[in-house]
C-alpha cells in the first residue's frame, strides 16, 4: 500500500484516473481527480472526481444514482495516474451507454475470429472465476452490443412480458423438479430460473448488489419483509 503523498498530481493538481468495471475489466471512463476527490472517493469508497470544466468536484452517481463502488485503486510505475476498479450501479457514461467507449476508431481484422473471444466470453467459460456479478455483466454487455443468434437478446428484443412470463414458467419447472425429489433436475430448473431472473434484473436496471444490499437488511433468515401467521 502506497501514501497519497507519493502520487504526482500535475501543474493543476490533478491526476487521471481509468475507471474500469471490477468484473470484465472493461474500461468505463477517463476522469481526472485531486487530492480532496481522491481523498473523498477513498473514504466514501465511491467514485469522486474534479470536473476540469465546471471547476469543482463531482460525486458519480449523485444525480443520476449510478454510483461506483470501488473495489481497488491501484497507481502507474510513475505514481501519476490511477486505475480504479469498481462495481458499478447503472451506466458509466452520461449518454446512459455502459462505456464511455463505444466509438470505435481502427479494428484489426487479424483478431477479428473465433479464437478471439471477448473478454465476458472469456470468463463465461471459466467455471473457476464464475459469479453471478460477471454473469450479470455479461447480460448486461448482451443488452447493450447485441449478438445475431444470441438467446438472452432475443428475450431482450422480445421485451418485460416475454421475460415475466419465461420467468414464471422456470418457477413452474422449480417446483415440478423439487417435488419429484430429483436433484439434478431440480439444480437445472433452479439454475434456468436463477438466469432468467438476472435477464428480468438487467433489463429493469436492478444490480445484484441491490438484491445483496436487501437481503443484508433483514439481517436474520427467519424474518420476513411480508410475514406470514405461522399455524
Amino acid at each position: 500500500m502506497i501514501s497519497i503523498d507519493k502520487l504526482k498530481f500535475d501543474v493543476n493538481g490533478l491526476i487521471p484516473a481509468v475507471v474500469q468495471d471490477a468484473y470484465t475489466k472493461k474500461v468505463l471512463t477517463v476522469a481526472y481527480m485531486n487530492r480532496e476527490s481522491l481523498e473523498i472517493s477513498i473514504k466514501r469508497r465511491l467514485t469522486c472526481f474534479y470536473s476540469r470544466k465546471r471547476k469543482t468536484l463531482w460525486l458519480k452517481g449523485e444525480t443520476s444514482g449510478n454510483f461506483q463502488h470501488i473495489v481497488s485503486i491501484t497507481a502507474d510505475c510513475d505514481y501519476d495516474a490511477l486505475t480504479i476498479q469498481v462495481v458499478k450501479d447503472g451506466p458509466a457514461c452520461h449518454l446512459g451507454t455502459d462505456s464511455c467507449f463505444t466509438n470505435t476508431l481502427y479494428i484489426n481484422s487479424a483478431y477479428e475470429d473465433e479464437n478471439f473471444p471477448d473478454a465476458p466470453e472469456e470468463e463465461k467459460k471459466d467455471g473457476e472465476s464464475f459469479s453471478a456479478e460477471k454473469l450479470y455483466a455479461l447480460l448486461q454487455d448482451r443488452k447493450e452490443n447485441p449478438k445475431e443468434g444470441s438467446y438472452t437478446n432475443y428475450l431482450f428484443d422480445k421485451g418485460k412480458d416475454k421475460i415475466l412470463k419465461k420467468v414464471g414458467e422456470e418457477c413452474t419447472e422449480v417446483i415440478i423438479a423439487a417435488k419429484g425429489g430429483d436433484k439434478k433436475e431440480t439444480v437445472f430448473e433452479i439454475s434456468d430460473l436463477a438466469y432468467h431472473v438476472l435477464v428480468l434484473m438487467a433489463n429493469e436496471g436492478i444490480s445484484v448488489q441491490d438484491i445483496k444490499d436487501e437481503l443484508a437488511s433483514r439481517h436474520v433468515v427467519d424474518k420476513k419483509v411480508k410475514q406470514e401467521h405461522m399455524q
